[in-house]
């Protein structure tokens, strides 16, 4: 090839290649290849993205596609309903809704309340009802309320199957008896348009209702004793039969469970002074929400004298014809030991005395001596035949189980020998002893029975263990004739002497009811068995614990009453007159 003038001799030409082939085919590139196979791939995933969404996985996303417009509405259960002894209903059911906040949380509302919510279509709204508490104040300790489950009850076997927005016991029968009073939820399915608006129902579980129970507690002696009871502050008064069954119990101060358990719009007419939740709570000093009936522990000052009696009478360490000479006081090194009369009423003795007399008097020198001559293990062992230190079985949670002392328990715990000093306080209920007020309500059953202890009980037509024949004819015979006493001009219990209500039902047998020569046709004495006590406790500022418990008819008992005023003074000046009132509305009614 030429070169022309514009080039210089410098330039060469390139040198052009030829494609080669080979026998006529032409070779593929990697170029050539990469599409093809990407576009097979892509149809290969494709192919099975679809198979794994219509095959694999086709009935969960049917059944998801049908969640967005068939839906499940829980339709909570009532819980039974609660009636005293006669079929009186103590609570009931008001038609409500439950707001689901959360899992974890939901809130009743009435029925004006959800209706706001309801027009918005708030998909949080279930049917439910309220628990309404008839009684308010009187019962709350006895039926308890319901509140929100928490977190360590849903965690328990227990409340297994539970959702963490249901609620249930807190307290009381409500708590004692959940399992029974709680129903099983229903369910309906509905279907709704794509703004979640209801459009028909598909079907419906209907759910089932608590089972309804009935109490021993008669409402209207409950409503009585609560009355009677308006001038404790703390206390407790239980009512029962002699064979155990609880008619009445009150411990104060209390509440109104309506609080827990109804909307914020509520206004409570309660006594107690608690308006609201928030001030139930925060009383760390009361403790309203303490039933002090089963779960208070208090020394039960002469009250005890009972079981001291018991046990030198059944122990044959004394008999009807053992007596002491009232010395007004013992004294013991540095110590003295004085009977209460003696020191409060003019340094008066009071002569000779039984055990008869010495109950009916609560002569603390006849029982500091009792005590002395019986030992303190031996009456320890009887405070345990009666009951004490043990929960009584009564179908109530938070019972407590009071301290019988023994030699060795002091031992152990204060490191300390036991004294003379010890063993008098103990013969009069003072000192390390403790109890509830139902304890002391059930060895007075003992006497009232003649010698069986039952276990007390709330829920009627039970079948009730008991312990039979603890006690001979002859000891009970003997105590009651001391517990008559007390009641009786010359005792102590000065509010009850000539007890007599107007009622011409009571038939006069000479024994039990009697007529009253100054009165109308229609007025009956009732003879009544009982023993006061005043329990010394604090410091020497501090008043005593005001105690009685009694039974009557004497000798043919129909109710046992037991009442407690904290911090008050003495027993007959503060409790009997609250016993009076108890006795009257029950023997007023019959």
């Amino acid at each position: 090839m030429k070169t022309g003038l514009a080039f210089g001799e410098q330039i060469k030409t390139e040198k052009i290649k030829k494609r080669r082939y080979s026998d006529g085919v032409q070779k593929f590139t990697i170029r050539s290849f990469l599409l093809p196979l990407f576009l097979l791939l892509a149809i290969v995933l494709l192919l099975s993205r679809l198979f794994y969404l219509q095959v694999v996985k086709g009935s969960d996303y049917k059944t998801l596609s049908d969640s967005n417009r068939i839906r499940t509405q829980i339709i909570h259960a009532p819980r039974g309903v609660i009636f005293d002894r006669n079929g009186i209903p103590l609570v009931q059911n008001t038609p409500g809704f439950r707001e689901i906040i959360s899992k974890d949380k939901s809130i009743l509302l009435l029925k004006d309340q959800a209706l706001p919510l309801i027009a918005k279509g708030d998909k949080n709204l279930e049917v439910d009802s309220l628990r309404e508490y008839l009684y308010k104040d009187s019962l709350s300790h006895v039926l308890g309320y319901i509140g929100q489950i928490s977190k360590d009850e849903l965690d328990s076997v227990e409340f297994s199957g539970y959702k963490g927005t249901d609620w249930v016991g807190k307290s009381g029968i409500e708590k004692q008896y959940e399992h029974i009073l709680r129903g099983t939820d229903g369910k309906q399915l509905i279907e709704v348009d794509a703004i979640g608006k209801k459009v028909r129902s598909l079907g419906q579980t209907d759910p089932i209702p608590g089972q309804d129970i009935t109490l021993t507690i008669d409402s209207k002696l409950q409503e009585a004793t609560y009355i009677a009871s308006k001038d404790i502050k703390k206390g407790a008064v239980i009512v029962s039969t002699p064979d155990g069954q609880i008619l009445a119990m009150v411990s104060k101060p209390n509440f109104d469970p309506n609080l827990f358990t109804l909307d914020k719009n509520y206004k409570t007419a309660s006594d107690s002074g608690y308006t609201n939740v928030v001030s139930i709570l925060s009383d760390t000093e009361n403790q309203p929400l303490l039933n002090r009936a089963i779960a208070g522990i208090y020394p039960p000052g002469s009250t005890f004298k009972i079981v001291v009696a018991a046990s030198g009478l059944e122990n044959n360490i004394i008999d009807e014809s053992y007596k002491i000479i009232d010395t007004g006081v013992i004294n013991i090194g540095a110590f003295s030991f004085a009977n209460w009369y003696f020191t409060d009423y003019g340094r008066k003795e009071q002569g000779e005395l039984n055990v008869v007399r010495g109950l009916a008097r609560s002569n603390d020198i006849f029982f500091y001596k009792l005590a002395e001559k019986v030992g303190v293990d031996s009456l320890s062992k009887m405070a345990e035949k009666f009951g004490l230190g043990a929960k009584t079985g009564i179908d109530l949670a938070g019972e407590e189980t009071g301290l019988v002392p023994t030699v060795k328990w002091k031992e152990d715990h204060l490191k300390e020998g036991w004294y003379l000093g010890d063993t008098y306080h103990y013969g009069i209920g003072q000192g390390y002893l403790l109890t509830t007020p139902l304890q002391v309500n059930s060895w007075t059953q003992v006497i009232a029975n003649g010698g069986t202890i039952y276990k007390p009980w709330l829920i009627k037509n039970q079948v009730q263990n008991n312990n039979k024949n603890i006690l001979s004819e002859k000891t009970v015979s003997l105590i009651r004739q001391g517990m008559i006493g007390a009641c009786s001009t010359g005792g102590v219990a000065w509010p009850l002497f000539d007890f007599g209500v107007k009622n011409a039902k009571l038939k006069i047998d000479g024994k039990n009811f009697l007529p009253v020569a100054s009165s109308s046709a229609e007025t009956r004495k009732v003879v009544i068995a009982c023993k006061t006590g005043t329990a010394q406790h604090g410091g020497e500022d501090t008043k005593p614990h005001a105690w009685i418990t009694l039974f009557a008819p004497a000798y043919n008992p129909q109710v046992v009453i037991t009442v407690l005023k904290e911090s008050s003074g003495e027993g007959s000046n503060e409790a009997a007159p609250i016993a009076k009132k108890i006795l009257e509305a029950y023997f007023g009614s019959n």
